[in-house]
């Protein structure tokens, strides 16, 4: 069986995390690496002086995990130079870089994949299933509120300065909530309205997003993405016509959003008038995140069977990116 040989550009703690599920595959190796500051790697993984050094190596993919402000570049080269990608996200800057993007990827009929790593979720999945079985029934409003305390030295972090990424707490975390909204609805959203402030930090971008959001099909949904949620925090609530779903927490690798789990009720509205606003609930615990492993088989899976990505495409990313600019433009 033929090895698919990786490289990783940016080897910090994504970088990391990814090289550690590269290994335990089976048909995929990482041969070479990039990183601004050269990284304790192993022996018989080659450290690269630049990003042309590393796409001189013998790789037939890549994994993007540095700055966003490289992210457009560093993908449009790598397909250009006949190499599959595999980008963290935020997929670019802006939506600009985006379409810059999907260009050379129609060009080079190479696979381009982005980290929408929440999707892979074990209770994102079993939510997936039970909405598309259309047991509930159709989504009515869906509310979701991820939420960090920043840390000690937040104002230092690179996510929060120009030179290196496009916007703030809702590109660091908000992107994955507005993800998942288009992910379990099947559907589009525009911003209805947004408030979008730095209320805390003394940075250059926001610390905390709020937007009211509208699907085609009539569904309303709301999030808060914030840098100032003292203790982590992941709930998305989604209300259907006959229950709800909630999904609160999730598995990282701080640990610090745990535990991860499922609520699935019924209305009550055919139960007794004593239910009614307290209906029976099942609770799924879940204690393994194989997320990462999961993302990174399918990309591999595409690559080898020749197939378009499903879950994470070029089309993901334009539309999550032409949503956040939306909500930056209202807020």
């Amino acid at each position: 069986m033929k090895k698919i040989n990786f490289g990783i550009v940016g080897f910090g703690k994504i970088g990391r995390i990814r090289s550690n599920v590269i290994s335990k595959i089976d048909n995929a190796q990482l041969i070479a690496i990039y990183d601004v500051s050269r990284k304790k790697i192993k022996n018989d993984i080659k450290f690269c002086n630049s990003y042309s050094e590393l796409l001189d190596q013998n790789i037939d993919a890549i994994i993007i995990s540095g700055y966003t402000i490289d992210s457009a570049k560093f993908t449009i080269e790598a397909l250009q130079k006949g190499i599959h990608v595999f980008c963290e996200k935020p997929p670019a800057m802006n939506v600009r870089e985006v379409k810059q993007v999907i260009k050379a990827e129609e060009k080079s009929k190479k696979i381009l994949k982005y980290g929408f790593n929440h999707r892979y979720h074990s209770s994102i999945l079993e939510a997936k299933k039970i909405i598309d079985n259309n047991k509930l029934g159709k989504i009515i409003l869906m509310r979701g509120v991820y939420g960090k305390a920043g840390s000690l030295d937040f104002n230092k972090d690179w996510r929060s300065y120009k030179k290196y990424t496009g916007g703030g707490i809702l590109m660091d975390q908000g992107i994955h909530m507005l993800d998942l909204l288009r992910f379990l609805s099947g559907q589009e959203f525009t911003c209805h309205s947004s408030i979008v402030k730095k209320l805390l930090w003394n940075i250059e971008f926001e610390d905390n997003a709020f937007a009211l959001l509208k699907s085609k099909k009539n569904i309303i949904a709301s999030i808060h993405s914030s840098a100032t949620q003292w203790k982590h925090k992941f709930l998305l609530e989604v209300i259907l016509e006959k229950g709800f779903i909630t999904l609160d927490g999730i598995l990282s690798s701080t640990n610090s959003y745990a535990p991860e789990k499922i609520i699935i009720a019924s209305n009550g509205i055919k139960s007794t008038k004593k239910s009614m606003g307290k209906p029976s609930e099942k609770k799924i615990y879940f204690n393994i995140d194989k997320s990462w492993q999961l993302e990174i088989e399918e990309f591999i899976y595409c690559i080898t069977k020749k197939v378009k990505v499903q879950n994470g495409s070029s089309y993901d990313a334009l539309k999550t990116m032409k949503l956040i600019e939306e909500i930056y433009s209202k807020g």
